[in-house]
């Protein structure tokens, strides 16, 4: 057991977080982060209200501990937040804003509704302004992360932004799968981690073996950063990129970028075809370099588990050497 101030201030037993990732997570996965000592979170991105509402539904249905629900800000409306809010969770994590959003007037709603805001940032920038603004855990995400990330590191981020919000718990994303990574962001001046590849390789996940089995065998080395998966959707991410597996559809467009932006509606058609059949040659795989660390499908609570043992050894085990 790891005590930290995110711990206390989320009401768990370890510092062990699910990323609320949108087509990567599920009731059942959450619920087993949750019951593992973990904060389990439900991505709500591109969700109706009456989704949402039964997600939460069925989250609760299957575990009575903490868990959260995601909103990608720059995509949520209103009647998507007022149904997360409604649905009353733990904690509402956010991430993603445009520069005008109004992040105060977000938390401070959450607050009215008992839920306390995890907010990611991937600069030090954005850590001051969701901090001015209310949230109660800062989420600072390495571009090493899989998914949609920014350009500074995890192992320069972190301290950064821990040493920038001294009076706020943060946690550790990106480039983070397993005990030795919970105890170096402890080092850091982290409260615990977010875990986002990590947890798609997992029985709970909702994702096709296939992509699972690309995530094992992939040494990490194998992802890039683009912004081909946000050209082909037709979805832009205010200052993000998209860190996916380099595979054949990937390779096919690099370079290719004006030429996809013409082309949009065929790939994205092309894309909801490869994504309903399997097909991980044709489709975008958000990996983070950490597949490089996944070596098998496990359930999440024996990832919970071992990452906090792990690190608590270690962790030990540097003390006794000092």
């Amino acid at each position: 057991m790891l005590k930290t101030r995110a711990t206390t201030r989320l009401g768990v037993t370890h510092p062990v977080i699910l990323g609320g990732m949108g087509a990567g997570t599920s009731p059942a996965l959450v619920a087993a982060v949750s019951n593992a000592g973990g904060l389990g979170i439900q991505g709500c991105a591109g969700r109706t209200p009456e989704e949402i509402a039964r997600l939460a539904e069925t989250i609760r249905g299957l575990t009575e501990r903490p868990f959260g629900l995601n909103l990608l800000l720059f995509l949520a409306d209103e009647a998507a937040v007022a149904a997360v809010l409604t649905a009353r969770p733990t904690v509402l994590s956010t991430a993603w804003a445009g520069p005008t959003y109004d992040l105060a007037g977000l938390f401070a709603r959450a607050h009215d509704a008992g839920a306390l805001v995890m907010h990611m940032v991937s600069t030090v920038a954005e850590a001051h302004r969701a901090a001015a603004a209310g949230a109660d855990v800062i989420v600072a995400q390495g571009t090493e992360g899989g998914g949609h990330v920014g350009l500074m590191g995890t192992m320069v981020l972190v301290p950064m932004v821990a040493r920038a919000l001294p009076n706020l718990p943060v946690l550790a994303a990106g480039g983070v799968a397993d005990g030795a990574g919970l105890a170096a962001a402890l080092m850091l001046g982290a409260d615990g981690v977010l875990l986002g590849t990590r947890f798609l390789a997992t029985p709970e996940a909702p994702l096709p073996a296939s992509y699972k089995q690309v995530i094992v065998e992939s040494d990490g080395h194998n992802t890039l950063v683009t912004e081909i998966p946000d050209i082909a959707s037709g979805n832009v991410w205010p200052g993000a990129y998209a860190r996916v597996e380099r595979n054949r559809f990937v390779e096919r467009w690099l370079g290719r970028e004006g030429e996809l932006r013409y082309r949009q509606a065929e790939v994205a058609a092309h894309l909801r075809q490869a994504r309903a059949t399997g097909d991980v040659s044709e489709a975008i795989l958000y990996t983070g370099q950490t597949a490089g660390l996944i070596d098998a499908v496990e359930p999440a609570a024996t990832i919970v588990e071992r990452v906090v043992a792990e690190a608590t050894a270690l962790l030990r085990g540097w003390q006794e050497q000092a």
